[in-house]
């Protein structure tokens, strides 16, 4: 059960992934008023299983042990569970989950691992089966751009915020911000960061590139202009929360920003859709706006990430950056003729293969 090739994220998706994606017939359903051909339910569970077993059974991984200790000091009794959250400083709504799961379901880390991936992948799922134009790509670029990894086994906490975002993706294409809002309040309970989504929200509507992204732009800019005043207005903005002490450790201090590498492979989708402009304008897709409109935050989040701490600057962007796996499809298939379109997704496989390789191997040393 336990994953010790991590070369298998990609060799099940290239061969059970591509057998499932050719020969299984697609199901006709209808997207934002739209009739689409889509990934049956079935077929989509057969291809994620694997990565939801790897990730429950996973052993030794980022900050993996950390919350498995965290999940063992957890109650195991409703009696206790008050004093045991009074006890926590911070993001209390994780703590409760890992006591309630302990008395009422389980005191297995691995089950609670299994569980926490279960709703993960599922909200990944169902979110890219209904909005993307190509799911089996959508999952591979997931996959191989270490997102799954650096998530899924590391970022656990922050993920499950990340995921139960994702999969209010319909309720922000419609605007229904009431109750965005509303589970974005319940998730900053489990992690505080989500709450950068309140004004995201309401920034990514419109047209792709419009007026508020290039405000955007333009503040990014003066950021990196004037990086030290930036700081000190981050300190000063988190006098008050619980996040008071991140300028001040030694973390910050060490920390020299995100690679440049990892810049660049997560502006792929804003470069795309800067190329891609009259395609995206003429379609006039919401969903494909908001997607563009995403890839610019995630572009100008990890360039000010880059000039500051890739640690803490450097994990907001995941919030908006699965978006990208919906739009990357969507503008291969438009931008190309479909003999140049396969070649094209091809030669993006084989670019992000490398990214992949470099991360696994000489980031983390898993391969």
């Amino acid at each position: 059960m336990v994953l010790r090739n991590y070369w298998m994220l990609l060799i099940w998706l290239l061969t059970v992934g591509l057998f499932l994606n050719v020969v299984i017939p697609k199901t006709l359903v209808t997207v934002e008023g739209k009739s689409e051909y889509r990934w049956g339910k079935f077929s989509a569970f057969l291809l994620v299983v694997p990565y939801i077993i790897w990730a429950g059974y996973r052993q030794g991984v980022g900050d993996t042990e950390v919350y498995r200790f965290s999940f063992g000091l957890a109650v195991d009794s409703l009696s206790q569970l008050p004093t045991y959250i009074a006890s926590q400083s911070k993001d209390t709504g994780f703590y409760i989950l890992n006591s309630l799961f302990k008395i009422f379901i389980s005191s297995s880390s691995v089950y609670f691992f299994l569980s926490i991936a279960i709703f993960q992948v599922y909200c990944i799922v169902k979110t890219y089966r209904k909005y993307s134009s190509d799911f089996w790509l959508s999952i591979l670029l997931f996959i191989i751009s270490t997102d799954y990894v650096a998530y899924m086994f590391n970022g656990m906490r922050q993920f499950i915020a990340v995921c139960g975002i994702f999969a209010c993706f319909g309720w922000i294409i419609r605007k229904d911000y009431f109750k965005t809002i509303v589970v974005i309040l319940i998730l900053s309970t489990i992690h505080q960061t989500v709450l950068i989504m309140i004004p995201i929200i309401f920034i990514i509507q419109g047209e792709a590139f419009n007026k508020k992204t290039m405000i955007l732009i333009l503040l990014t800019i003066l950021v990196i202009i004037g990086v030290n005043q930036f700081t000190t207005f981050l300190e000063n903005a988190l006098k008050e929360t619980q996040y008071n002490d991140i300028l001040t450790s030694d973390v910050w201090k060490q920390d020299d920003g995100t690679n440049i590498l990892r810049v660049l492979i997560y502006s792929i989708p804003m470069i795309f859709s800067f190329f891609g402009r009259k395609y995206i304008k003429d379609a006039n897709d919401p969903i494909i706006n908001i997607c563009v409109n995403c890839s610019v935050i995630t572009s100008l989040l990890y360039i000010v990430s880059k000039f500051t701490s890739g640690i803490f600057i450097g994990r907001l962007p995941i919030y908006t950056s699965l978006t990208a796996y919906i739009l990357l499809p969507w503008l291969i298939d438009h931008m190309f003729e479909k003999k140049s379109a396969s070649a094209v997704k091809f030669l993006m496989i084989g670019f992000y293969l490398l990214f992949f390789y470099f991360q696994m191997h000489f980031g983390w040393g898993l391969l």
